[in-house]
C-alpha cells in the first residue's frame, strides 16, 4: 500500500476530514467519476481518486520510485502535475488557493505566481476565515505538514512546470489539454483588490 492509499482511506473513514476536503478545499473523493476517458499522452493510465464541484478531477499516476505522483484535469481542458505524491498534494490544496494561483501566473512565473498568492490568501480568508483552522485540522488527522505560502508555491510551480512531456493530460480520442499555467498575472478587470 502506498502513502497516497492509506490518505484516501484516512479520508474515507473519517467523516468529518472528508466534509472539509469536499467544502472548503474543492477535494472530493466522492467524485471519482470526474474525469473519465483521460489518460497521459504517454499512454500511461490515469486513476481517478477525487473531483471538485466544476467538474475537475484528481488523479494518482503509476508508482515511481515508492511515489504516486498526483495531476489534475480541469473541467476547462487544463492539466498537469500538481505534485509528486498525494501527500504534497493534500498540503498544497489545503495551504494555497492553488488553482487561481496557477491561473494568475504569468504563463508560470514563480514571482507573479507569490504576488497572486499573497492577494488569494486574503480573499479566501475573507470568504472563509475558518479557513485556516479548518486547514489546520486536516493536516493534523491526515499528518501532514502546514507550509508557508511562498513554500507552497514554489513546489506547486515547481511540479506544474515538470509536466511535459510525461504528465500531459490528452483525451481517448488523442485531445490534449492545455498547461496548467495561465497567462494572466491579475484578474483582468479591476486586478486585486
Amino acid at each position: 500500500m502506498t502513502s497516497g492509499d492509506h490518505l484516501l482511506g484516512l479520508i474515507q473513514n473519517t467523516p468529518e476530514i472528508d466534509l472539509l476536503l469536499r467544502s472548503s478545499f474543492g477535494f472530493d473523493i466522492g467524485r471519482k467519476h470526474h474525469g473519465d476517458g483521460l489518460r497521459l499522452a504517454s499512454g500511461a493510465p490515469l486513476e481517478p481518486m477525487a473531483g471538485e464541484s466544476a467538474g475537475g478531477a484528481y488523479f494518482l499516476c503509476t508508482e515511481q520510485d515508492g511515489r504516486r505522483p498526483v495531476v489534475f484535469a480541469s473541467s476547462e481542458g487544463e492539466g498537469g502535475l500538481i505534485a509528486d505524491d498525494l501527500a504534497d498534494a493534500l498540503e498544497i490544496i489545503i495551504g494555497l488557493a492553488w488553482q487561481d494561483c496557477l491561473r494568475f501566473s504569468g504563463g508560470g512565473d514563480v514571482e507573479v505566481m507569490q504576488v497572486s498568492a499573497q492577494h488569494l490568501e486574503r480573499s479566501r480568508d475573507k470568504y472563509n476565515p475558518e479557513i485556516f483552522r479548518e486547514g489546520a485540522r486536516v493536516a493534523t488527522v491526515l499528518s501532514l505538514r502546514v507550509l508557508p505560502v511562498p513554500e507552497l508555491v514554489v513546489r506547486l510551480q515547481e511540479a506544474a512546470s515538470r509536466t511535459e512531456p510525461d504528465y500531459v493530460v490528452t483525451t481517448d480520442d488523442g485531445d490534449v489539454y492545455d498547461p496548467l499555467f495561465g497567462e494572466y498575472s491579475a484578474p483582468r478587470h479591476g486586478g486585486w483588490r
